[in-house]
């Protein structure tokens, strides 16, 4: 291009254009950029060492003016200094969010920022953990039980019941005297890597960790440094400090310890029931040996029992779970996958493991607990384990002081309750077959707090006796259980009353083997087809007789069919709301008739706190038996606040019921209470084939709960009770309702803490069903008529017995006499037993039994079958 057609160079400022761009900005209060401002390429011209290029036009002065954030007033401010572009970030230490991004791009961390968190994390890591490990001492086993702690029981008023654990029962040895089948045992069991692992298990404690941050329960040490390490300690509350402090300590003993040692301590510091610490008091403890002189077979056990002695110990622990049939179980399963295992990691031939094949015979249990005081602390440290979710095991090790709900007054009388009356009807000596293994449990719970203020669980530890009879489940509760029943149609009506609470005085069928009809008024068919009838514990012709009435006199039929009419799981709901647990219930009759009938098992605590909410006006309070708690530390915990106030029955329903228990004392089955000198309340109860009787009654201010059964020693299987104290048949009336009237005659002279009041008058309740008395009608026909191929099975139910063949309770010389006799009931029943409701004439000869309302008992028993409503064996009696 020729030198003249190339434009000439713009003025300096940008030119005429420039120029107008400036008078127009001075005008309007607005300014142009200065060149190169923004410093950007933009701004400028390119070549080395030429001029500056002027702005483009209005459009590129206006963003570089914005760019700036000049003089020029532009419509964005300027960013404040540090928080918006390049320069801004390079005065912060840490450069987030991001300056120089925008949107989501501020808030991505830059690598940089990314190494750098992660090498302060793992810098911070190692000084805490540098920290942490020069701070703490490697520990001493000897030293550890030397220092160990007892635990203190007191009782309400304050002073000392008992002191357990401590350094008794300890004793080091070396691991030279420890069976190589034992350390063998423990190492495949529970490390199988010990010697190789570096003491620690991170993933372990990770998982600790990240459960406690949870909330959840947290596990233990993994390994076996760790857990001698854990077992050193008196203090074994789950805390991230002490967890923290076990890992520095579990990595320092890892390095500094010998294996050999680790394992010795751990051998010699470890819980493993029946208050032994340590393996040489293992070894005395279950076999009456030293540890070196243990058998192969005995190490394996002590190696299953650190799985842990509550659990795994056959003589039972603390806990529903913990029973000794329960433990036993897990003791024999775990010993056998421990001698496999054994092989399995290589720590014995597979030819010395088919030599051992018996479980070894554990030494009889000793213990210095007398009367019921091994009782006592067991419900009070299972108490507190539940509750301040502390290990049975890390309660055993001992440190803590536990104050009671238990009386000492109270928990006296009621033993010499027990034993008054055991010595007076029982003689073991005179009859064998009869009186030997009968059992009692007996509890008392305030009304108005739950606390348990006493129990009777047995003839005591010092006598052989581990299971605590007060707080055990097993013993079918009987007819005690009908209050619930009458309680829940109170509550919840019947399917004749539309939902509508239903009267105590309304009318129901009472007669013998009547047959019992589902919600849709269908007789409820046995496992034949036929329909089921139920039976009563004697044949008299009630004919239609009021709930109260047949309350007093615990006529069966009535319960079993108002049960279907209020529907079986309203039954259970109102146990459950007053403190009665689903555990307990009888899973094999939940929706048979028998049901009813008491077929399910609470403990005589759980009973004693059911009927406290009928004395209470329907008020519940879950029972309780610890106040206050102190742990090693001093520190009080907080968890042991009495139990907060529920209503478990609205308050015209639970005293309608008590007024109903009332008329059972004064005019049924628990008349001989009626003399006592204080208002009272309770129901009898007897099971089917008389292995079980109870007594549940109540004052205003003590509610007591007394069962009576038998136990075959073996295993634990209920025996029936037919002779017991030379008397036909066991009922809830006498026996049982003899030791409560003992105790509770006693217990309430104590005037400076009972006074007894009368029970709340109750307003009339609910619906009165069949109102009007039909006909009684006579067993026949529409009530016995029966398929033609049954009949000759089964008797013609006939007339009630005459007065002149009934016999009074108690009277021998009557029922030897003039009594029905041999096989023959006041019905004309037969013998035999049957599956469709007939009669066994399962008698003793010489006459029939006492009933407990007087009239003719025959052991004629009806058995039904458990299935379409089958009455479980004939049900359960008054």
């Amino acid at each position: 291009m020729s030198e003249h057609r190339r434009k000439p160079p713009q003025p300096q400022g940008g030119g005429r254009a420039a120029a107008r761009r400036a008078q127009s900005g001075s005008s309007s209060g607005r300014r142009a950029a200065p060149r190169g401002a923004t410093g950007s390429p933009s701004g400028a011209y390119q070549e080395p060492g030429a001029e500056e290029r002027p702005y483009g036009g209005r459009a590129e002065a206006r963003r570089a003016a914005q760019r700036s954030g000049g003089a020029g007033g532009g419509r964005r401010k300027a960013a404040p200094e540090g928080r918006g572009g390049r320069a801004g970030s390079r005065d912060r230490f840490i450069d987030y969010p991001r300056a120089g991004k925008y949107g989501a791009a501020r808030w991505v961390p830059s690598w940089r920022l990314v190494t750098g968190m992660f090498v302060g994390f793992f810098a911070g890591l190692l000084l805490v953990g540098g920290v942490g490990y020069a701070m703490v001492d490697v520990p001493d086993e000897e030293q550890a039980a030397a220092v160990a702690q007892t635990n203190v029981f007191y009782w309400s008023d304050g002073s000392q019941m008992a002191a357990t654990g401590g350094k008794a029962n300890r004793q080091i040895v070396s691991l030279g005297k420890i069976p190589t089948e034992l350390q063998d045992a423990v190492i495949a069991a529970e490390n199988a890597s010990f010697y190789e692992d570096a003491g620690v298990d991170p993933m372990g404690i990770a998982r600790a960790l990240f459960n406690m941050a949870k909330g959840d329960e947290v596990q233990g040490g993994s390994t076996i440094t760790q857990q001698f390490v854990k077992n050193t300690y008196l203090d074994q509350s789950q805390t991230l400090t002490r967890k923290f402090k076990e890992l520095f300590i579990s990595i320092k003993v890892g390095a500094k310890m010998e294996k050999d040692d680790i394992l010795a301590g751990y051998l010699n510091t470890a819980y493993y029931g029946r208050d032994a610490y340590g393996v040489q008091a293992a070894a005395q403890a279950y076999f009456g040996k030293d540890a070196e002189d243990l058998e192969p077979n005995e190490s394996v056990f002590l190696a299953s029992v650190l799985k842990g002695p509550n659990l795994y110990n056959p003589d039972g622990g603390i806990g529903s779970n913990a029973s000794q049939k329960a433990n036993t179980e897990r003791a024999e399963k775990r010993w056998e996958w421990i001698l496999d295992r054994m092989v399995e990691v290589g720590r014995m031939p597979q030819s010395d493991r088919d030599e051992i094949t018996e479980f070894p015979k554990l030494k009889k249990q000793k213990s210095k607990l007398s009367g019921q005081t091994g009782y006592l602390l067991d419900i009070a440290k299972g108490y507190v384990a539940k509750t301040a979710d502390i290990s049975t095991d890390d309660l055993e090790r001992g440190g803590y002081r536990i104050y009671t709900t238990f009386d000492k007054d109270r928990v006296r009388d009621l033993e010499k309750a027990v034993h008054k009356t055991r010595e007076d009807l029982l003689d073991e000596k005179k009859r064998p077959d009869t009186d030997t293994h009968v059992q009692f449990g007996a509890a008392s719970v305030d009304p108005d707090s739950g606390a348990i203020v006493a129990v009777y669980g047995g003839e005591g530890y010092d006598k052989g006796h581990y299971t605590n009879n007060a707080d055990t489940m097993g013993v079918p509760v009987g007819s005690t259980w009908k209050p619930f029943v009458l309680a829940s149609a109170m509550e919840y009506g019947t399917i004749h009353t539309g939902g509508q609470p239903l009267s105590p005085q309304s009318l129901y069928q009472g007669n013998d083997l009547t047959v019992i009809k589902d919600q849709n008024g269908e007789p409820i068919k046995n496992d034949k087809g036929l329909p089921f009838r139920q039976k009563n514990e004697g044949t008299e012709a009630w004919g239609m007789i009021t709930l109260e009435e047949a309350m007093e006199h615990s006529v069966n039929v009535p319960f079993v069919q108002l049960g279907i009419d209020v529907g079986l799981d309203n039954t259970r709901k109102t146990a459950m709301d007053l403190g009665i647990l689903k555990d307990s219930f009888d899973s094999g009759n939940m929706n048979n008739a028998s049901f009813s009938l008491g077929t399910s098992t609470p403990s005589a605590i759980r009973m004693a706190d059911a009927y406290a909410g009928f004395a209470s006006s329907g008020v519940h309070y879950e029972p309780f038996s610890v106040t206050k708690v102190v742990d090693p530390t001093g520190k009080e915990l907080p968890q042991f606040d009495p139990p907060k106030k529920e209503e478990g029955l609205e308050p015209a329903v639970a005293d309608n019921v008590t007024k109903v228990l009332e008329n059972v004392v004064q005019n049924g089955t628990a008349k001989a209470l009626a003399d006592l000198p204080f208002p009272n309340a309770g129901k009898t109860g007897t099971t089917d084939e008389n292995k079980s009787a109870w007594y549940v009654g109540y004052t205003s201010e003590l509610s007591t709960a007394v069962a009576m059964f038998r136990t075959n020693p073996k295993d634990k299987e209920l025996l029936s009770m037919k002779g017991v104290g030379d008397l036909p048949s066991i009922h809830g009336g006498d026996i049982p309702a003899d030791v409560w009237k003992e105790y509770m005659s006693v217990a309430m002279q104590d005037k400076e803490k009972y006074n007894p009041q009368p029970f709340p008058e109750p307003a009339p309740i609910g619906t009165v069903y069949n109102p009007a008395p039909s006909p009684e009608p006579s067993p026949s026909e529409s009530e016995v008529e029966e398929d033609e191929e049954e009949k000759d099975d089964k008797p013609t139910p006939s007339k009630p017995a005459e007065p002149s063949t009934t016999c009074e309770p108690f009277d021998f010389e009557c029922m030897t006499n003039g009594g029905n006799t041999g096989g023959q009931t006041a019905d004309g029943g037969t013998t035999g037993e049957t599956d469709t409701g007939g009669t066994t004439g399962e008698t003793d000869t010489g006459g029939t039994g006492g009933e407990e309302d007087g009239g003719t008992v025959t052991e004629g028993t009806v058995f039904g079958n458990n299935n379409s409503g089958g009455n479980s064996r004939g049900g359960t009696t008054g």
